[in-house]
């Protein structure tokens, strides 16, 4: 009997090893299924992360954080957007400032945040008045004489073409990034702007995403390989449907205005995001460098993520003015 058992031991034994309904070996089977599909995430991540320069994981995530922020202020708080949007103007001058002055320009940078912060409270309260222009026409003035009383007082020998540089791009900052986020708010301060701010940045994030996946699964033929290599005709395409299915999505269900006027908004927002995502890669290559700053892990900096909504913004307060005539009750 014993010699039985004891052949009969190594079989029992094995079965059991075998035996997925065994808690043991269920929970071993669960952990080698998760450490090779967390291996086969991470190398598609490195595969991506390779040929975009990003960080997939980081990049979603904080993407993620930010956007239900953006989201919850907007549908339950929009003053606590203006805050939002008060902190995100601000870095983006603090860094552009700083870009530049590293590219060799003189840039004054508490005046240019300043001045910047000082005209989106102003467009909040005053959008669309004679205070808000006359905030807009003071904020470039000041950072001009500053920026030429500060060369007087240098006296550091700077060429006259030098000079000249430094003066147009502090008024360059003021108009690219204070004035267009100060129509973010603008928009905002109108009777259900929440609502169209809110379309406008779903609009300008699904034409990113879109060109993101259409371009890393399909891109083949470069859009503008001189300015920014990565981005492709394939990618373009992907934009544009994405942001034009978004844009009648919005118009339908939120907007209350024709979807054929969401083709419309979506097909506005599309082109001012992809000029002012062009347009800041542009400022890249100029400056030579590949983000604006490390803010934001897997994104670059605060204007790296903004520029494709800074010119979307003057577009979705001019459509606002266009297509409100047209809500339905």
């Amino acid at each position: 009997m014993s010699g039985v058992e004891g052949g009969e031991e190594p079989d029992r034994v094995e079965r059991d090893q075998a035996d997925p309904s065994h808690p043991d070996d269920a929970a071993s089977a669960l952990q080698a299924h998760l450490r090779s599909a967390r291996a086969d995430f991470e190398e598609a991540n490195e595969r991506i992360k390779e040929r975009t320069g990003r960080d997939l994981i980081v990049a979603i995530l904080i993407a993620l954080a930010i956007g239900a922020v953006v989201v919850a202020s907007l549908v339950f708080l929009k003053q606590l957007f203006v805050l939002f949007a008060l902190a995100a103007v601000g870095l983006a001058v603090w860094e552009f400032s700083r870009a530049l002055q590293g590219a060799g320009h003189r840039i004054d940078i508490i005046p240019q945040t300043v001045c910047a912060a000082a005209l989106v409270l102003t467009g909040w309260f005053y959008g669309g008045r004679w205070i808000w222009w006359i905030a807009l026409f003071g904020a470039v003035v000041l950072v001009l004489a500053w920026r030429f009383i500060g060369q007087m007082i240098a006296r550091d020998g700077r060429t006259y073409g030098a000079v000249l540089d430094d003066v147009m791009l502090a008024s360059f900052i003021q108009l690219y990034v204070a004035l267009t986020g100060s129509l973010c708010v603008v928009l905002l301060d109108q009777d259900h702007g929440e609502w169209w701010v809110l379309s406008f940045l779903i609009v300008a994030v699904a034409a990113d995403t879109g060109a993101y996946a259409s371009g890393l699964m399909f891109g083949r033929h470069p859009m503008a390989p001189r300015i920014s290599p990565k981005k492709t005709w394939e990618g373009f395409a992907g934009a544009v449907v994405a942001s034009v299915a978004a844009g009648v999505l919005l118009a339908l269900f939120l907007l209350g205005v024709p979807w054929w006027a969401g083709v419309i908004f979506g097909a506005v927002i599309l082109g001012t995001a992809t000029c002012g995502d062009l347009g800041e890669s542009m400022i890249k290559r100029a400056l030579g460098i590949k983000d604006m700053s490390s803010w934001l892990p897997g994104h670059g900096g605060v204007l790296d993520r903004l520029d494709s909504i800074l010119l979307s913004a003057p577009a979705a307060l001019a459509l606002y003015y266009l297509m409100t005539p047209m809500v339905t009750s």
